[in-house]
């Protein structure tokens, strides 16, 4: 057995919690089994100053802790699952998908009984995520989006200080945090449909380690592995980054795997979204199959006008 296994993550709180929540159930897995975990620097930890969607690329919370892996200075890396690329560098390979966390977002208001609904006008929102900026934009045009980076405790730290009316972060974020409490409403996904993968934690491996590959395998929840192929077929299929509003939720039952899957412009004026079922052995094929079918729908011309915009920016 190994003696030691280094454990990549970025240092930020909710990134430490879910190396030492995966380093906690290798432990108890393999008995005698030590885990470090080595915490690294990124390049979206260090450009704070404006949206991710300004700086363009792709990765840019995994990167080098990819790199550390390919390099052998740690042995697993953990993400979040929606900060991965929908392909992962080649000598790369998802070791073990754990079990699903609530995948919805929620709003986070300076009054904690005020719902989405009973924002006024004109409210500051704080989000530099294109998807949920376009689904609320689709909703309620009449709020006023602003940019709004950084650790989840940063960010609330700003709504206290009054930038913000209202942020909206990742559920399974705030209940890792044990920040419950600050939870104003669950946005349900027929409001704000996740991002693909959230709430879920990405353990990484080389592809030509094996014996890593046997420590990390009891981690695994095939079922939520399973959702997770469908969205990232489908985030692959519409060439997803976060330059694009796209988002995708799977659910399945003992039968069906059930996809759906959105594609919004910028301005959140135009939304493609639908549903699909199929069975689960299946769920490569139907991710891509949604993914055609909201293009037809319309989504390729919604991707023409990002990358048009897109062009005139640069």
């Amino acid at each position: 057995m190994i003696p030691l296994l280094r454990i990549g993550t970025r240092r930020s709180p909710l990134a430490v919690w879910q190396a030492e929540h995966v380093r906690a159930r290798l432990e108890a897995a393999h008995p005698g089994l030590r885990c470090l975990l080595v915490r690294i620097v990124t390049e979206g930890d260090r450009i704070v100053d404006r949206p991710l969607a300004q700086v363009g690329g792709k990765g840019l919370f995994v990167k080098e802790i990819e790199n550390a892996l390919l390099d052998g200075r740690i042995d697993v890396a953990v993400h979040s699952m929606k900060d991965l690329p929908a392909e992962l560098p080649r000598g790369l390979r998802l070791g073990a998908v754990p079990q699903r966390e609530d995948p919805r977002d929620a709003l986070v208001g300076r009054q904690t009984n005020r719902r989405l609904a009973d924002i006024p006008p004109g409210s500051r929102i704080g989000t530099s995520s294109l998807r949920r900026a376009a689904q609320l934009r689709f909703h309620r045009p009449d709020l006023t989006l602003e940019p709004a980076r950084g650790n989840v405790e940063t960010r609330i730290r700003r709504l206290d200080e009054g930038r913000f009316d209202a942020i909206v972060l990742a559920v399974a974020g705030i209940k890792r945090l044990g920040l419950e409490s600050r939870i104003s409403e669950i946005l349900e996904p027929d409001l704000c449909l996740p991002a693909v993968g959230q709430g879920v934690l990405a353990v990484e491996i080389r592809e030509d380690d094996p014996e890593t590959a046997r420590l990390v395998e009891p981690l695994n929840d095939p079922a939520t592995e399973t959702c997770v192929r469908a969205e990232r077929a489908f985030l692959a299929s519409l060439g997803g980054s976060c330059q694009i509003p796209v988002a995708a939720l799977a659910r399945m039952d003992q039968k069906n795997l059930a996809l759906t899957g959105l594609l919004a412009d910028l301005d959140g004026s135009q939304c493609v979204r639908m549903t699909l079922e199929a069975p689960p052995d299946q769920a490569v094929a139907l991710g891509r199959t949604l993914a055609d079918q909201i293009r037809a729908a319309g989504g390729d011309r919604i991707l023409q006008n990002i990358a048009q915009r897109l062009t005139a920016r640069s």
